[in-house]
Parts: C-alpha cells; structure tokens; sequence
C-alpha cells in the first residue's frame, strides 16, 4: 500500500475512534473569592455572549468564560481563584448544537456537544428534562451541565431527540446511561 493510502487510512481509523470527551476545567468549585461587582456581559437565549453591547467572536474567549462559569442561586459569576464579577444570562448558560447516539457501557449514550465544547452524556448525573410553555406549547429542552447549570438543546438537536423516541406506558421519552428520560 502506498504511504498516502496508508496515511489515509490512519487518519480514518482516527476518525472512527476519536469520540468527543469532557474536556478538562479548572476547579471553579475550589475558589472563593470576594464579590468583585458586575461585569456588563450576557448570555443570550441561542449562546451568544456580548460584552458591553457587542458579540465576542472569538471562540477561544468564549470558551474561556464558560469555563469559569458559575452559579449561585439564581445568578450566574465568571470565577478566578482572585475575583469574581456577576453576569446576566437570558435563559441558561449553555447552548447545545450537536448530538451522538453512541454504545457504552449501560447501552445507548446521548452525546451533547455545546457550543463552548463542553461535551456532555445525558445521564442521572446529567439529566434531560422539557419544559413546555403554557401559552404556546412550545418545548424547551434542556440538559444539566456542571453545578447547577444548564443548556437548552437547538431545535434541530431537539428533533434527533424526537426521532429517537420512543413509547413506554403512554409516554414518549429517550433513554441514555440506562435511564429514561421525558421528552413529551
């Protein structure tokens, strides 16, 4: 076989085996630093983040920030071992994008990729749950992340979802990590 061809093909068995994983974050749990005030950044319902009024593009800054996320009560901090300021999130702070249905160890796995890269299985550790809006019966799905965070699932996300469904005593629900979730 040609080098090329060989190349090729290592890089395809690479791709075949190279599943997303959690990345590695700093231990935001472990800091606790004063109240530094609020910082003028939001999180928007679709994951956008704006600082004083304009998007941040870059996704390596994103990224950053959502690292050092972190919630107490109903408010949302960016937290370093030496500061922590306060910012306003419109929904939940994460956003997912993508989904992969894959086989582990307790059967079927439910793949969530954000789009700040967290990878997230859906399990009891990280629930699945959907909240349907009283006036217009609009679902809004949403997976358990890290400390008491959330990220609300695309539409299109959402449709896999529905796709995968399945019916067990009169309720369509999606199962990953061995347990079962509601989905409508």
């Amino acid at each position: 076989m040609s080098e090329k061809k060989a190349d090729l093909k290592s890089i395809q068995q690479q791709l075949d085996t190279d599943h997303r994983e959690p990345r590695s974050l700093p231990p935001v749990h472990l800091w606790t630093p004063e109240f530094s005030g609020d910082l003028d950044m939001q999180i928007t319902r679709d994951g956008r983040w704006i600082h004083e009024g304009g998007e941040i593009k870059r996704a390596a800054m994103v990224k950053l920030f959502s690292s050092i996320l972190w919630r107490e009560g109903e408010r949302y901090f960016l937290v370093t071992p030496v500061e922590k300021v306060g910012i306003q999130v419109e929904d939940v702070p994460f956003f997912f994008t993508a989904l992969e249905v894959r086989e582990g160890e307790s059967g079927q796995e439910l793949v969530f990729t954000s789009s700040t890269d967290d990878v997230v299985i859906a399990s009891a550790e990280h629930p699945l749950r959907v909240e349907i809006d009283p006036d217009t019966d609009e679902p809004s799905p949403y997976l358990m992340v890290r400390y008491g965070m959330e990220g609300r699932l695309n539409r299109n996300v959402f449709y896999q979802l529905v796709d995968l469904a399945e019916e067990r005593d009169g309720v369509f629900g999606v199962e990953s990590c061995g347990q079962w979730f509601k989905i409508g």
